[in-house]
C-alpha cells in the first residue's frame, strides 16, 4: 500500500501491519505481531524523516515468506540516503535519536536495503518469524 510521507502515514502503516497480522492469526498481543509492528514503526518513521521527498509517498509491503515468517518492506524515493548497516551500536549514549535501526537489527531475523527496482529510491526490509512450536520435554 501507499502512504503519505508524514507521521500520520507512518502511524497508519504500523496499524495496518498489526491489524493484518491479527487477521492472519497472529493476535495483537502476540510476540510476532508486536515485533513486526515495532519493526514497521521504525522503518516507516525512517522513511518519513530520512527518505521524504516532497509530493512523494512511501510504500509498505507485508508478505509471508514461510509459515510464521513475514517480510516487511518500506520503499521511499530517496535513494541517495541509505541506512548505515555498519557501526549501528556506536550511537552516543546522550543522543536522543539514531537507534531505530539498532532496534530493527535486534528484533529482526534479518534486514537490509536494496535499490528500488521500479524507479528512484530504495527499499529497506526486515524479516521476522515466530519461533517454531516445540512440545514440552518430559
Amino acid at each position: 500500500m501507499r502512504f503519505t510521507s508524514t507521521p500520520r502515514g507512518a502511524r497508519l502503516a504500523r496499524r495496518l501491519v498489526s491489524h493484518r497480522l491479527d487477521a492472519w492469526g497472529h493476535p495483537y498481543a502476540s510476540p510476532l505481531n508486536e515485533t513486526l509492528t515495532l519493526i514497521t514503526a521504525e522503518l516507516t518513521a525512517n522513511a518519513v524523516h530520512h527518505g521524504h521527498v516532497p509530493g512523494r509517498d512511501f510504500h509498505l509491503s507485508l508478505t509471508r515468506t514461510a509459515p510464521g515468517t513475514y517480510r516487511v518492506e518500506v520503499t521511499d524515493t530517496r535513494g541517495e540516503r541509505l541506512p548505515q548497516t555498519t557501526a549501528l551500536s556506536e550511537a552516543d549514549p546522550d543522543d536522543e535519536t539514531g537507534r531505530g535501526l539498532l532496534l530493527v537489527a535486534a528484533l529482526a531475523d534479518d534486514w537490509g536495503c536494496e535499490p528500488r527496482p521500479d524507479g528512484p529510491g530504495k527499499t529497506v526490509w526486515a524479516t521476522a518469524g515466530s519461533p517454531p512450536h516445540r512440545p514440552p520435554t518430559a
